[in-house]
């Protein structure tokens, strides 16, 4: 159990290098599928098109939302955007950086899939094949004489070499490197552009809006940083919080068991040593509280963090004035009570 804990803490102190490797093997694996995929092109005039039009944009939109779903900054993105301003703007720039972020990592794996289906051409073929320039590449003296739909069922057979019987028109050989030269040709287009993008969106553009660049930057790892910190204060808060309730119901039930049994109440005493570690124990965990200390008040602070987080202003204290405190105006002053013990 310790060593997943030190992974997971050690995967959450190295977030962006761990969601770039989710990204990589999500490319590797998009791969991999479309290789064990098996491509049944129907071999249709009316099919051809859609199928392979699904093939090549359905697989990329499910693997786009895929790595979507992974990233951990979908759900902060979302609390962000739909929070109440409060005390504290929402800046558009940060929800455009951390959208843009996700979103160049979640589209690797789509645009390796189109990449690799255009370099295998399967796919192409089957969607133009009823395109071939049969009077350029066959026998264009018998091509006047068939009728439309009759051409088009000839050629769509093209991707189907176990039915294809139209090779006294056009060789079935020719129109597959044909298509398949076209298809290739695209591909790598689409790798170039895809790769110069890339380039330009990662090192062009920070060198042009530098200062936009870093303020999006930093503000994007502060609401990362501090959705962190308050989900741990709040688990803190939540086991000292328990703990306390618990020793409250065992001594509780101690009272009512001495209350019940008072013979033997001085033979079960605690010593004062124990008492008072006992109560310093009490108080250690009660700090830990921070005089949050009912169901109804930490459901207050809770909304108050949903509703108006604090301004991003460090060492000037402002009252929580209409932010789900009861009254809706300043708090009262608290009460503070030291406790001594005496270990004499």
């Amino acid at each position: 159990m310790d060593k997943f804990r030190m992974i997971f803490q050690f995967l959450q102190s190295n977030q962006e290098s761990f969601m770039n490797g989710i990204c990589g093997i999500m490319a590797l694996a998009s791969a991999q599928m479309y290789s064990a995929f098996d491509f049944n092109c129907p071999c249709l005039p009316g099919y051809n098109a859609a199928y392979s039009a699904g093939i090549l944009l359905a697989p990329p939109l499910v693997l786009f939302l895929l790595g979507l779903v992974l990233n951990n900054n979908v759900s902060m993105l979302a609390e962000e955007w739909k929070r109440p301003p409060g005390r504290r703007a929402k800046d558009p720039a940060v929800l455009r950086y951390m959208f843009c972020s996700m979103a160049q990592r979640a589209l690797i794996a789509p645009v390796v899939w189109v990449a690799v289906t255009l370099l295998d051409g399967k796919c192409f073929l089957c969607a133009f094949c009823t395109a071939v320039p049969v009077a350029a590449l066959g026998n264009g003296s018998l091509a006047p004489g068939l009728p439309a739909p009759e051409l088009a069922r000839l050629l769509a057979r093209v991707p189907c070499p176990e039915i294809y019987d139209g090779d006294w028109l056009l060789a079935r050989e020719v129109a597959v490197r044909y298509l398949r030269c076209i298809s290739q040709a695209l591909g790598w287009s689409f790798v170039l552009l895809t790769t110069l993008l890339a380039f330009t969106v990662r090192s062009v553009r920070p060198c042009f809006t530098q200062a936009a660049f870093l303020k999006s930057k930093y503000w994007s790892h502060y609401i990362d940083i501090e959705r962190k910190l308050f989900d741990e204060t709040c688990t803190e808060h939540a086991k000292a919080f328990a703990k306390v309730c618990i020793q409250q119901f065992f001594e509780a039930m101690n009272h009512d068991l001495e209350l019940g049994h008072a013979h033997g109440a001085l033979a079960a005493a605690p010593t004062a040593s124990a008492a008072a570690s006992a109560l310093d124990g009490a108080v250690e965990e009660r700090d830990k509280l921070r005089g949050i200390t009912d169901r109804g008040t930490m459901n207050r602070l809770l909304t108050s963090w949903h509703k108006c987080k604090p301004p991003l202003r460090v060492g000037q204290e402002e009252p929580l004035l209409g932010n789900g405190w009861a009254g809706g105006g300043p708090r009262p002053p608290r009460k503070e009570v030291a406790i001594y013990f005496s270990k004499v």
